[in-house]
Order: structure tokens, then sequence, then C-alpha cells
């Protein structure tokens, strides 16, 4: 067991993990009986710097309800906001109650959130103000004794990553870092975890500076989403698919992660990040490892990341303009329309520089050279103003041989495992029309969370805060997978920082289009094409 972790590994569970006798309860549900029930973990005091800004509002507070809802978060856990702007513990509980009715997935009970609500107090503080961090000891060291909170303190990092170091050194300098009378100090950083490889290396020393590595829980919200998590139990649960999970019956995979949004309020952030940083350096390849990992010796965390990095390290590098112009397609979106609503092109949008070279839009073509995937392409694919908003990953296997049936059109067997929405998983296979006439049609088995389970799954910021609660790291970027992917997003970058006339080129699409039509383009040289979005 690794060092701090308060009860035994489960790994990826298939199931929401935590019974409960609250409402809504899986113990109610006649489809979960005989499932083991998840330990609750010893309570603690969850201190959330950046606690007035939306992240806060919109996710951590509802997950750390709806956590309680389910009876999954121990009743004296308490919750410090730690924040610039003046306010009263009163003041900051009334906003977060009205953020939770707002964004809860499940209805606020009045009864349930008189007790949540007295959990919750303000410590008002610059993050660089040593007085700030004295009266969060004091604040702490109260809560331990009236909550019986053990010492165990839960930093979550709500903030900007150039706030990290001054909030991180403070924790040290005042003995935050480290648990008190036998308990704990974690702590949850927030994406984006760097801008590239140099900036994710300070970053890692930074924290590292206070915090042991397995006391540092680097947050993708992709990794908390159920199907995501289910990705190892379909693969090595399951006989009929492991055997198959290679190059010799595997075509090619596709992921995808799209938005109808715009840039909206976050251009400030994304003019410095575009869709590569944004989703495809952390989300999409944090999803292409969980596929193309070989089996954990077991379910340990460092186990699943360990095979998670030998993925990283076998991503074929782009070493020239040459390949990432062949194999990385960006683009922009320019004006058009979304479910029949007329929207502004991207350089348009407020606060974007009217000459903005940020791509919206990032595909790839991936290989994963190794004994299991030579030769197979992973297409990724992200961008905004698309279609429709969603993610999802699609295993397309080798068209069985046409002897029998003469087939036209593609014919092959599709996985689809989708992330979100409708979290589930179906399979695309041939079957025969009823009738005289032999007559094939492609046809679905679907699998679908909510209804097979009869609730809806929890939401991914309660998984993964319970995670940490927990001392579970297994949904979490180690510092040398964050290493690892920016190497090989590091070569694409900066191919496009080159001199302009040295630049792979930007190209546009319509805002409501599925992307730019070179996508399209590199799919159809190599005989396929993208899945409908």
């Amino acid at each position: 067991m690794r060092p701090g972790a308060d009860v035994g590994i489960r790994g990826f569970a298939t199931f929401p993990a935590a019974m409960s006798t609250a409402p809504n309860s899986p113990a109610d549900n006649p489809l979960r009986e005989g499932l083991t029930a998840r330990p609750q973990p010893k309570p603690c005091t969850v201190v959330i710097f950046g606690a007035t800004g939306d992240l806060t509002m919109r996710k951590l507070l509802p997950a750390l309800y709806n956590l309680a809802a389910d009876g999954d978060l121990p009743p004296s856990t308490a919750i410090v906001g730690f924040a610039r702007r003046e306010k009263t513990d009163e003041a900051f509980r009334t906003e977060m109650e009205t953020a939770v009715r707002k964004f809860s997935r499940q209805t606020v009970r009045d009864e349930l959130w008189n007790t949540f609500g007295k959990s919750i107090s303000y410590n008002q503080s610059e993050f660089h103000d040593d007085e700030g961090y004295k009266r969060l000891a004091e604040k702490l060291d109260q809560i331990d004794a009236e909550r019986g909170t053990g010492g165990r303190r839960l930093y979550y990092l709500s903030v900007a990553p150039d706030q990290f170091g001054l909030i991180i050194e403070r924790l040290k300098k005042f003995g935050l870092d480290k648990g008190k009378d036998g308990g704990w100090a974690r702590v949850i950083v927030e994406k984006p975890f760097g801008t590239n490889l140099e900036s994710a290396l300070k970053l890692n020393s930074v924290v590292a500076h206070a915090f042991e590595e397995s006391a540092i829980y680097r947050i993708d919200h992709f990794l908390g989403k159920e199907t995501a998590q289910n990705i190892m139990v379909l693969r090595f649960a399951n006989a009929i698919f492991e055997p198959i999970w290679n190059n010799r019956y595997i075509d090619h995979v596709q992921l995808l992660a799209g938005e109808t949004l715009g840039v909206e309020n976050r251009a400030g952030y994304y003019e410095t990040s575009g869709a590569l940083r944004d989703m495809i350096q952390n989300h999409l390849i944090q999803l292409l490892t969980l596929t193309a990992m070989e089996p954990p010796t077991s379910l340990e965390a460092d186990a699943v990341r360990d095979e998670k990095v030998k993925v990283l390290r076998s991503l074929r590098r782009m070493n020239s303009n040459q390949e990432v112009a062949a194999n990385v397609i960006r683009g922009q979106y320019i004006d058009g329309a979304i479910l029949g609503k007329a929207v502004p092109a991207y350089r348009a949008e407020p606060n974007v520089n009217p000459k903005s070279e940020t791509a919206t839009y990032v595909a790839m073509r991936i290989f994963v050279d190794n004994w299991r995937w030579a030769g197979v392409p992973f297409y990724v694919r992200s961008g905004k103003r698309l279609p429709k908003s969603g993610a999802e990953i699609a295993v397309h296997f080798k068209p069985a041989p046409s002897v029998l049936f003469n087939q036209s059109g593609d014919s092959s067997n599709v996985l689809l495992i989708r992330i979100q929405p409708d979290e589930g998983i179906s399979l695309r296979m041939q079957a025969k029309l009823p009738g005289g006439a032999l007559r094939i049609e492609p046809v679905k088995m679907d699998f679908q969370y909510g209804a097979s389970f009869g609730r809806p799954s929890p939401e991914a910021y309660e998984r993964l805060i319970l995670d940490a609660m927990q001392g579970d790291a297994t949904l979490f970027a180690r510092n040398d997978e964050v290493e690892e992917a920016w190497k090989f997003v590091d070569s694409i970058l900066n191919a496009w920082e080159k001199p302009a006339k040295d630049q792979p080129p930007l190209t546009t699409y319509p805002a409501g289009s599925p992307g730019p039509v070179e996508a399209d383009e590199m799919l159809a040289r190599d005989g396929r094409a993208w899945r409908r979005i």
C-alpha cells in the first residue's frame, strides 16, 4: 500500500463505488446487490484556494455536497475557502448555497444543507500574505479540535499556475505542508500544469519542494468520468476484447473531444493555450494511454501509471516541420452557425487578438511504436464550435474478408466508448435484415450507465475529490506522466512557433462544421474517414 493511503485500493470501479443508506443509495437498487461497499474516508479539512472563483461554485462545492448527499463524505469533514475578497463566513456560506442549488446534480435538501453548510468557513487573504496563512493554521487547529478532523488537510489549488509557487512556499513556511497528530497533508493541483516541458519541470520542482510525490494530485477531470474509469475494466475483465486488442485486429482508433461553445469569456487564457494545450496534451492523451496501455501488475496507483508512462514514451516524435505538417492539422473557426444561430469568428470574439494565430481545432495522427500497436494510427481531434459537444473513443476493427458477403461501404466493427454525454459503450456489428433477400445492415449493441444502473453517474470532481481523501492517486497524473506528455507536444509547439514562413499552415473552418477539410484529407490519404460528429 502506498504511504498515507487510508484504505485498500479499489482501482477503476465499474460502478459508482460508494454504498450508503442515503436517498437514491446504490444499496436501494436491486441491480447492485452483492457489490462491495467502499470504505468511507476519514474526515479531513478541505482548503480551497481561489474559493470565490467559477470552478469552486460550479464544480467543487456541488461535488462536495453530492458526496455528502450520497453518504460518502464523513459528516465531520470541514471546508475552508481561501481567497482575496473580503467576506464573512456567513456571506461565503450563502454564496456557496446559491451555487450548489444552481449547479448540483441532485436537488438540495434543506435539512442536509443546514448540516453541510455549518462545515463551511472562509479565510480572507492575499496569496502572498503571511498573516493569512497564520490565520489559516490557527483555523485548522481549531477545526481539528472541534470537528475531529485529526490533522488531515487536503489543499485544492483552484488558482492560476503562476500562483502555485506563492501558495506552496507559504504552506511549507508555516508547517502546513504536513499533517498534525498523525494526520496527512495532500495537495490537488488544477490544470494547466505548465505550458510546455520547461514550465512543467519548474512547476513539478515547486510543488515537490513542499510535498512528496505521493501527496501531489494533478487533476484531470476527464479521468474522473465513469466511462473513462471503465476502460480498464472493459479491456482486462472481458476475455472477448483483450485477445484482439492489438494491431492484428484493430485498424485504427479515433479519439474526439469537441464542443459547440466558442472561447466564451476565457480569451485571456485561451489565447496562450489553444486546443493543443487545452485539450489534447492532457485530456485526450490521457485517454489514449488508457486505451493503449499494457495490463498493469496490480491496481495500485503506481502500477497503473507505470504502464501509462510506457505508452507516452512510445509515442512517435515529430522531429521536423515536415513531419508536423504531415501529421497535425490546426484550424481556427470563422463565422458560421450553431443550431441555427449565427456566431462570430474566433478573431471577432471579445478580447481576442484580431490577428490571432491560436488554433481552436487540432487533428493529429499519432503512432504508438511498440509491439502491440505498431502500424496502428490513433487519430485525435479536438475543437471548438463543432456541431455537437462530446467526447468519445472509437476503436475501429479490421473488416472481415469479403469472400462471403460482398459488402459496400464500411463494414468494420466499431467499439464506441462514450465519455460524455450519455456515458456508455456500444458495439457496431453487421446483421441480416429480415426478409428473403440477403441484405446486411449495421446494428448496435448499446449499454448506457444511467439506464443500466438506475441512477446518473457521479460527476467527475466527486470521484476525484473522494479519491484524494482516500489517498488513491490512480486517476491523477504523476510527475513523469506530465513531463513525457509535454515532451511529445513540445515538438509540435516548436514547429508552430517558428517564423511565419517556416510554420505549418493555420487553416480555417466555419463554426458549426466538423472541422477543416484538411483534416478530412489527412484521413482520406490513409483510406479512412472521421466518424460523423
